[in-house]
């Protein structure tokens, strides 16, 4: 791994280098600039099968007209509507079609030919008899009502013609589109690549679901809560991994991320105890770690390594999550070609109290009413999270908001 360049605002403190306290918006830009190559996509070729919420990378143009051909939309006969003037009219059968590969049949003046849905018209055909509408008999149907030119035909191109575009460049490919694609002809469409995502969660204490705990450890959510989050943003995670405190363990796990991935995120290991790892690997080599003014999500950290950015969270889980959406969700998404995800004013179901000196992200639930907290701003709360639907975004220069106060708030 090569050594990323210095940041500025850093300063000495116990022989390491930290910056000093930035505001959310601060760290936001800084994040953002560190993601900009993300927003460079080349496409990828998938299935059509497979592209279901994918974004198209470029307009998808029919290839063909649909229908492909003339055909019926009725079971019946078809017929010359000049045939059909006085009725009723008897004709005589000289054939029948079924929709599938055919022989062509040419219709003559005071004939028709059986005919099933979706099966190609006769030559000369202009009209179709709904079956319903005839009697057959030795060999001649009687029809019993006049049709127009053009009834129950669909005609090649009704429905699209040939270069007509399907899906625009920049949309979400959603189930109502696959049909068309495939009913055109197409196995394949262009998307834009999705970015690769490696996540490394860090601690002794954390062990996977489903192992027995030994005292003093903890269950790790964040791995499989970022990843969760990553994809459902338009990600491709490509690894979660788990690294103990070991400074070796954690730099092995690390320069495999990334060698996979464009983007790595890591959690824990960033604060100002005596074991943090994240932070005792990658400020040496050029990482920028300190503090933002936020409540949860204070300490953070970015490094570049080998060209690939890495974004340093806190380890407490709710924490984790937070800075995900704060700093890293839209970044994700616009390299993903996903709309970002703003904040909207909702009025405060009751009235808050916030520290001064810190931008408060509470755990929000959007109501008839507003938007009320429910949970306070402790880090570990995460049942909390699962509740919410909002972050509620309290500025850091604001102690007091009544209720009825509008008030930002992030979805969740």
């Amino acid at each position: 791994m090569t050594t990323p360049s210095a940041g500025p605002n850093r300063v000495a403190d116990s022989g390491r280098e930290h910056r000093r306290a930035v505001s959310v918006e601060e760290h936001t830009e800084l994040v953002a600039s560190l993601l900009a190559p993300l927003r460079i996509r080349p496409a990828d070729s998938v299935a059509v099968g497979d592209a279901l919420g994918r974004v198209a990378a470029s307009d998808v143009c029919a290839p063909v007209d649909l229908p492909l051909f003339r055909n019926s939309q009725m079971d019946g006969y078809a017929v010359l509507a000049s045939d059909l003037a006085r009725v009723p009219a008897s004709l005589r059968v000289i054939g029948t079609v079924a929709a599938g590969p055919s022989d062509r049949i040419h219709l003559e003046a005071g004939t028709a030919v059986k005919i099933m849905t979706g099966a190609p018209m006769p030559e000369n055909a202009d009209a179709v008899a709904p079956i319903e509408n005839t009697t057959y008999d030795g060999g001649v149907v009687t029809v019993t009502v006049a049709r127009r030119a053009g009834e129950y035909v669909r005609e090649q191109g009704s429905d699209i013609t040939t270069g007509t575009v399907m899906v625009q460049a920049g949309e979400i490919i959603e189930p109502r589109h696959i049909a068309v694609l495939a009913a055109v002809g197409l196995s394949h469409v262009q998307v834009l690549s999705r970015p690769k995502v490696a996540v490394i969660t860090t601690g002794a204490e954390l062990v996977a679901a489903g192992s027995p705990l030994r005292p003093g450890q903890i269950y790790d959510s964040n791995g499989v809560a970022l990843a969760a989050h990553l994809r459902a943003n338009g990600a491709d995670v490509v690894a979660v991994h788990r690294s103990s405190d070991d400074a070796d363990e954690f730099r092995r796990i690390l320069s495999d991320a990334v060698a996979a991935a464009e983007l790595v995120i890591t959690s824990g290991g960033v604060s100002m105890g005596d074991f943090e790892v994240v932070k005792d690997v990658l400020a040496p080599m050029g990482g920028h770690f300190g503090s933002v003014r936020m409540q949860p999500g204070g300490p953070q950290g970015t490094a570049t390594i080998d060209g690939v950015p890495i974004l340093d969270f806190p380890g407490n889980p709710v924490s984790t999550v937070v800075s995900f959406i704060v700093f890293a969700r839209n970044a994700v998404r616009e390299a993903a070609g996903l709309d970002a995800i703003e904040s909207r004013s909702v009025p405060l179901a009751h009235s808050i109290t916030s520290i001064a000196g810190k931008r408060q992200l509470l755990r929000g639930k959007l109501g008839d009413d507003g938007v009320a907290a429910i949970a306070g701003p402790g880090s570990h709360l995460v049942a909390a999270m699962a509740w919410a639907d909002v972050l509620i975004d309290i500025p850091e220069d604001t102690t007091e908001l009544d209720a009825g106060t509008e008030i930002q708030v992030i979805p969740l």
